[in-house]
């Protein structure tokens, strides 16, 4: 079992920066690979980064890249998305997941996380 809390969601003006931090509990953390998903209003599940179990491997939807950044703390149990240059359009529940089944990079499909967080909202105003 793996429990993951989000947290640093709020509400920002476009352009702004926001960093949503992931905690993780149960397994070993070094054990499974992270991912950060996103669901606006009315929108399936949207993949947006991930990050393998070590953190030197990272991978990125088109919309995010050159704007967010994955990383991750092992020894702190937590994965983290810096998001950088917000624009109204990032505007969703921000969701950590983790993925125990493999290490791969583009894993970017919804089922093939095994354990969601309760995601964090966030909110960009134009």
């Amino acid at each position: 079992q793996v429990q993951l809390v989000e947290s640093g969601g709020g509400m920002v003006q476009a352009g702004g920066s926001l960093r949503l931090s992931c905690a993780a509990s149960g397994r070993t953390f070094s054990s499974y690979a992270m991912g950060w998903f996103r669901q606006a209003p009315g929108k399936y599940r949207e993949f947006v980064a991930r990050i393998n179990r070590s953190g030197s491997v990272t991978y990125y939807a088109d919309s995010v890249k050159g704007r967010f950044t994955i990383s991750r703390q092992n020894a702190r149990n937590t994965v983290y998305l810096q998001m950088n240059s917000l624009k109204p359009e990032d505007t969703a529940v921000y969701y950590c997941a983790a993925d125990l089944q493999t290490d791969a990079s583009a894993r970017t499909f919804p089922s093939a996380y095994d354990y969601w967080g309760q995601g964090t909202q966030v909110t960009v105003s134009s």
